[in-house]
């Protein structure tokens, strides 16, 4: 009999292409979403699974849903995927955020402890916890100095969920994944938001693109890859936290000059520097250590930086190729409107 999986928040990044990978496993999955007035199936649809999946209306604000979801699916493993996951907006929403990110994980523990304590719980926790620590490389020991509400918020659910493995014996595993991107990464998050960026300019679609801070350094490593690590994580004999890494660092200014001479163009001729995009705090550097997942989960990074990158910026000039000839395909950059055109609380000046 297959094993049967529960995914928060499926129609994302990660709920994506973990429901993929657990397809291929031959998992029976099962995925919950937010009604919206338009449906944000276009993931999904993009690796063609979207007729696999069983989907299941739930919101992580109402623990009754929840606890409806998991009857439903009667699951053997829970990947709580489901947040309000942009850094920035957290600070535009915070309260939301809290409510969301912190109090949400709190509610499918809650569901787990009532209706099947046997139930394996993996949560999606953040490098974002760790902030400016003076310590690096950031390993399961390091300190956590959240400096956003988005990483007060996972830091209240990375210890609910060690409250409840220890308190109740719940199989409920912390994942620490540093920052992972693809193709599949909301237009909000500044890696998808050049690649698109670079695309247009390439194609005149555009000339510009507006940025914050260029300095800002993070890890960044391939979401695909990333996703095999949340199903290992919940495969080992006991529960635990890992660090997911490539254990490099690269800075917004190099993933911008890489971007641009994947079509060979000079990226200072059309980058404008807009401080609107600045955080009241931001973090200077992650840089993981993924040695423990290396030793216990037998997972490493095989795809780093540069090509990372390349896979990006390709992926969408490809995309807005196919648009220009007027073809239909799941996709969101075609009705995203403009940033300059959002209008948000001003952060820093």
């Amino acid at each position: 009999m297959s094993k049967r999986a529960l995914i928060t928040g499926v129609t994302g990044q990660d709920g994506a292409y973990l429901a993929k990978f657990l397809i291929e496993k031959g998992y029976e999955v099962f995925g919950t979403y937010r009604r919206l007035s338009s449906p944000n199936f276009w993931r999904l649809q993009s690796l063609n699974i979207a007729d696999r999946i069983n989907l299941i209306p739930a919101d992580l604000l109402d623990g009754t849903s929840i606890v409806e979801a998991m009857e439903i699916s009667k699951p053997d493993e829970i990947y709580n995927l489901a947040a309000q996951s942009f850094v920035g907006a957290s600070f535009e929403q915070p309260i939301g955020t809290g409510e969301i990110t912190g109090l949400g994980t709190m509610r499918v523990l809650e569901a787990i402890r009532q209706v099947n304590p046997k139930v394996r719980m993996y949560q999606a926790s953040t490098s974002e916890l760790y902030g400016n620590v003076n310590q690096s490389p950031q390993n399961e020991d390091v300190p956590f100095h959240p400096v956003s509400p988005y990483a007060a918020a996972k830091l209240y659910g990375y210890w609910t969920v060690k409250i409840y493995r220890e308190g109740y014996n719940i199989f409920a595993c912390n994942g620490i994944l540093f920052n992972h991107e693809s193709p599949l990464r909301g237009l909000e998050f500044v890696t998808r938001k050049i690649s698109n960026a670079v695309a247009k300019i390439a194609l005149g679609i555009d000339n510009i693109i507006e940025i914050g801070n260029l300095d800002a350094k993070r890890d960044w490593g391939y979401a695909p890859e990333y996703v095999e690590s949340m199903w290992l994580i919940l495969q080992q004999d006991k529960p635990d936290d890992f660090v997911i890494a490539t254990n490099e660092s690269h800075s917004v200014k190099e993933f911008m000059e890489k971007a641009f001479s994947v079509v060979n163009l000079d990226w200072q001729k059309y980058v404008k520097i807009n401080k609107k995009y600045n955080r009241p705090l931001d973090i200077n550097l992650l840089l993981g250590d993924a040695s423990k997942a290396k030793n216990k989960l037998g997972w490493e990074p095989k795809v780093k930086f540069d090509q990372l990158v390349e896979i990006m910026v390709k992926e969408d000039l490809l995309r807005w190729e196919r648009f220009k000839k007027g073809e239909h395909f799941p996709w969101d950059a075609s009705n995203y409107m403009s940033e300059t055109k959002i209008l948000t609380r001003s952060l820093k000046t």
